[in-house]
This record gives C-alpha cells, structure tokens and sequence, in this order.
C-alpha cells in the first residue's frame, strides 16, 4: 500500500471537489478498510492508500481521489476502442483519469495509467459538463477508455445516468478486473456495452501484469454477457510474450466457453511502449491467430493495429459475404439491413446500436 502525506496534507485532499466518500468498501477492524471496487480487494490502512493509488483511507473512511478528475477528454471513432459490433460508425467523447489497478510492462497508455492522482491540483469536472460536451460535440455516447475506468466508477455511474436521459450510449474500455458489484452498478447506471482486455494465459498475468487472475476477467465477461452487456474481447498479441500456438489457442477455447461464438474477438498487433522493447508483432502472427480463431468456430475474428487489412471487415459467417467495411477506424461500407441481417442469405449480426454514418474524417 502507498503511505499518504501527512495530517496537514489530508485535510487539503479533502478540500478538493476531486474527493469524495467510496463506493463499494467495508469498514474493519482497527481503522482499516476493505476495498470492493476491483477483485484486488486491498485492505488499506489509515493513512494509505490502495494498490491503485486513487482510493484512501482517512480515519476508517475510503475515499475516491479521482472523482470527476479527467486526465483526457476527446472524441474518438468508436472503432478505435476497438467496438466493431456497438454502434458502428459513431463517436464516442472519450475520457480518462489517471493510474490503473494492473502493472503490464508493455502499456501503451503509460503517461495516464502509471500517473498517481494529486487533488490538490486536479480540475473537477461536472459530470452535466461532460454530458453537454457530447452533445455538442454530435457524440453519439461515451467511453471510459485510455486507463482502466473501474478506478472512475464512483462518478462514472452519476455520469452515465445522466448521459441516458440524453440518449447517449455509454461503454468501458477495460481490463475486466472490477467486482462484481461494481459491474452491477453500471449496468444498473445505463451502461450497457463492454470491450475487455484479455492479455493472455494464467502465466501471461503472473509474470507481465502484476500478478492476478485470469479467471476473474473470464468471469466477468461471462457475467457481463449474462446482464445484457454488448461485450468485445481484445487480445494484444505481444512478441515473446503470449504470441506462440497455445497460449492463443487457450485464449480462442476460453473465448467460445465463456462469451460464444457470436462474440467478437479481435487480436491486435503490439508495439514496443514503456518498459517492454520486444520487436512489435509480426502480422504474420495475427492473421494466424485470426485463422485459427475462424477453424475454432469464433463468428466474427478481427485483426487490429494493422490498417488496410482485410481482417477489419466485418463477414457474414454464414456465407461469407462482406458486410462491414473498414479503413482503419472508419467504416467505409455498410450493408447490413435495417433489421441487422445479411442482404444475401438473411443472417442476423450480432450487433448493439444502429449505424451511424458520419463524414469522411481522418483519425
């Protein structure tokens, strides 16, 4: 746990609109207290802080360091998260606070995720002021994205319920590593879709990402599907790392068990960021983890980080006809019905939202 500052310097954290009594804790013995927001669950001492370093403790109270505290505000194709399957063709307005609740070596949000909060000088933003942003913007929802959201949630869930009476969809990109009480608050708050990291096998995380538990991002997905979430799984493929036969196919089998076949499950390419320089991935390894994804019977296999492929587009996986065309971030041709079907054979896509068709502009 992270030793805080003194008592002097408590009571200015506490002056900042920044902080905010915690969501999801339990009060124990001798002051201290149990964080439920991530399945890392830190019993945090007074005057520390958890493995996150956005939560404190001050005289048995958890607090939220980062309540409205936005390292990042953009808008972004949602293509890019990468949500092939949820609104496609839209733009999300963007955002982000600071650290994460994993340490992976090869992060290409760094900058963001291996930041510590300060209060004392965050800028607080409303979650209206978010909300009209997008608006104005002509977003068509939200996404928690470039650091792990979870750490956010206490405002997120003021957000979203908002951001729906507006008609706004609102989505995370994670690394699935919340509780499950925190996922039920979010669906519960509006939120309704869900792109997940899976970084690899048991061992992946045991050596490259701060030691936790793969089961638990299997579960939630799991979960996330039974509640009525739109969920898309991400495996960054890393050179060295989780690239070789049977790790991906470990990766693919769990994918079929866990979420189906009608999941999406996109495999993009890794290149060298923060303490990680091994060579970035050869699309050679992608486009077999592709293949063999498409042999196992995933429906709808994508290819990542690699623009122009013919892996970005969306087929039919009954008679493989091309329905979704991308470049890059952009949809290029759309010919779903309006009923989400295949105008060759009828077959019905696994898609959340409607297409939204927006001017030809280079991300």
């Amino acid at each position: 746990m992270e030793r805080s500052p003194n008592r002097e310097g408590f009571e200015a954290v506490l002056r900042s609109p920044t902080v905010r009594e915690a969501i999801l804790y339990e009060k124990m013995p001798k002051g201290k207290v149990r964080c439920g927001l991530c399945e890392r669950r830190c019993l945090i001492s007074p005057g520390a802080r958890g493995f996150c370093g956005t939560r404190m403790n001050l005289n048995g109270t958890l607090y939220t360091l980062v309540y409205g505290d936005l390292s990042a505000l953009e808008s972004r194709p949602i293509e890019i998260k990468p949500f092939f399957h949820y609104w496609p063709g839209s733009t999300a307005l963007t955002y982000s606070t600071w650290s994460c609740n994993l340490d992976c070596v090869w992060c290409q949000n760094w900058t963001l995720s291996k930041v510590k909060p300060r209060p004392q000088t965050a800028r607080y933003y409303a979650p209206e002021r978010v909300v009209e942003a997008a608006l104005k913007a002509g977003d068509e929802g939200l996404c928690s994205s470039f650091q792990e959201p979870t750490l956010l949630t206490d405002w997120n869930i003021q957000l979203f319920r908002k951001a729906r009476t507006k008609g706004l969809y609102c989505c995370y990109v994670s690394n699935g590593y919340m509780t499950l009480e925190a996922l039920r608050l979010l669906w519960d708050s509006g939120m309704d879709g869900l792109k997940i990291d899976v970084k690899g096998d048991m061992e992946t995380y045991r050596r490259y990402c701060g030691g936790v538990d793969v089961e638990i991002v299997w579960r939630n997905a799991r979960e996330a599907k039974r509640m009525g979430f739109h969920v898309e799984i991400v495996n960054l493929v890393v050179t060295g790392v989780n690239d070789d036969d049977e790790c991906l196919r470990w990766v693919i089998e769990r994918h079929l068990k866990e979420v189906g076949p009608e999941t999406p499950l996109h495999f993009t390419r890794y290149y060298p960021a923060y303490r990680l320089n091994n060579p970035s991935t050869k699309v050679e390894t992608i486009e077999r983890a592709y293949e063999m994804a498409k042999e196992a019977g995933v429906a709808y296999p994508y290819i990542g980080n690699v623009p122009g492929h013919r892996y970005e587009h969306t087929y039919c996986p009954e008679c493989g006809e091309t329905l979704i065309k991308r470049f890059g971030y952009r949809v290029v041709r759309y010919r779903l019905t309006d009923d989400k079907r295949c105008p060759k054979c009828g077959y019905h896509v696994n898609l959340r939202g409607r297409y939204v068709k927006k001017p030809r502009i280079l991300f």
